[in-house]
């Protein structure tokens, strides 16, 4: 046996590897295995001042993968907008369940205001640190 790293072509063959044994033992629910909703918030001179990227996988379920606002323009807003355009998005199409993870130096505090739970923590992540796991049921 040789480890090596993989090049692209090998890691797509991995996830698709994955991709398929997981349908064999929960069919999807989506047609498509991954769709992206992303959004972003620019100010009125078009410069991006927020953005939410997620990704809608496999059985209808969401992950918010990144949610950003400048530093500028927090407590706006424009994080909750841009929340509820992306769960708005996936529920037309029968999305019923988001998750995301956040570090304690985010935005934990912002996201339970927003209905969202813990359900899991990673303590020491980074050192000194804890990344909290986070879902909402919509």
């Amino acid at each position: 046996m040789n480890i090596s790293h993989s090049t692209e072509e090998e890691k797509e063959y991995v996830l698709n590897a994955l991709v398929n044994y997981n349908a064999t033992q929960v069919p999807f629910t989506q047609s498509g295995v991954f769709e992206y909703i992303n959004f972003v918030a620019k100010n009125e001179q078009g410069e991006i001042i927020g953005g939410i990227n997620s990704m809608l996988y496999c059985w209808g379920i969401l992950f918010i993968d990144i949610l950003w606002v400048h530093q500028e323009h927090r407590s706006k807003g424009i994080g909750s907008k841009l929340i509820d355009k992306v769960i708005c998005s996936a529920k037309e199409k029968d999305c019923s369940l988001v998750h995301l993870d956040t570090f304690d130096f985010q935005a934990k505090d912002f996201y339970l205001s927003q209905g969202f739970d813990v359900f899991g923590i990673l303590e020491d992540c980074p050192p000194g640190h804890n990344r909290f796991y986070m879902k909402k049921k919509i």
